[in-house]
């Protein structure tokens, strides 16, 4: 996104309401596969964002760039479809593998960091390219562990990508927090390694510990510690938007706001619930 949207949320049909209620809001982001036949029936509230000139980013979750198979051209059709009907600047989609064979893995899984894995994925990054009527962001993934036989360090592994295919970078700094958290490795180590000035946007959200892990639930309270890496962030580049990540366990609508607040606070943005 070249323009500035400042602080924004995931619309989800849950809290749409809340949504509609912020005054500020320039930018949501939704999940693609949460909108069937979206160039005839998108829901009605995010239609009444549109027409107050709100951004609408659809957010891929099934497409599966990482994956040594080629990229299905139905789920890139799709991924287009949602685009063209929201009038969206961009579509993000996962550094992630979710199949293989046509078996689903279920979740958001890492990419093995060799060379053949990272040509696997330049190659269907390509693809998708090639049908999208706007650009790309990538988002890197929170992982719980990491394949062996890595040739390739996640800063040199995403930065090549990025180089390689001219995508942008959905940086999601709870991601960034978890995976140095489970690693026992520094958060700004990674963030100074990256190409910051390819950020479009910033995921921001909550997680919790278990059994020793830090798990990135989006479903938990925001830890300061990650508002901490928005303001690290902010001083070493200027996102167009950030974006608050909440995927169930709703809490009030005060402390959605809270949270929000929050991030506008750390990233030196506007409040966007006043």
């Amino acid at each position: 996104m070249t323009d500035e949207y400042g602080v924004g949320i995931g619309w989800r049909p849950e809290i749409a309401g809340f949504v509609a209620d912020l005054p500020g809001l320039r930018f949501v982001e939704v999940v693609a596969e949460s909108l069937h036949h979206p160039a005839k029936h998108l829901p009605e509230g995010l239609r009444e964002l549109r027409g107050r000139g709100v951004a609408v980013v659809p957010h891929g979750v099934r497409l599966g760039l990482g994956g040594a198979d080629p990229v299905d051209p139905a789920r890139v059709r799709h991924l287009a479809e949602c685009a063209a009907a929201l009038g969206s600047p961009m579509v993000s989609e996962h550094v992630a593998f979710v199949r293989a064979a046509g078996v689903e893995v279920g979740h958001l899984l890492p990419v093995p960091r060799t060379r053949d894995g990272l040509a696997a994925m330049v190659d269907n990054v390509h693809r998708t390219q090639a049908e999208l009527p706007v650009p790309l962001a990538l988002e890197p993934v929170a992982a719980l562990f990491d394949w062996p036989d890595a040739e390739l360090d996640e800063a040199d592994f995403l930065t090549e990508l990025l180089d390689r295919t001219g995508a942008l970078l959905l940086l999601d700094i709870a991601n960034v927090y978890a995976n140095a958290r489970n690693r026992g490795g520094d958060p700004l180590d990674l963030l100074d390694r990256l190409p910051l000035e390819r950020v479009a946007y910033v995921h921001v959200a909550g997680g919790a510990e278990h059994d020793g892990r830090y798990h990135d639930t989006h479903t938990d309270p925001v830890p300061a510690e990650v508002i901490d890496l928005v303001a690290q962030l902010c001083a070493r580049c200027r996102p167009p938007a950030l974006m608050l990540e909440r995927d169930g366990h709703y809490p009030p609508a005060d402390q959605l706001r809270a949270e929000l607040d929050a991030i506008a606070r750390a990233a030196g943005r506007p409040a966007v619930t006043a």
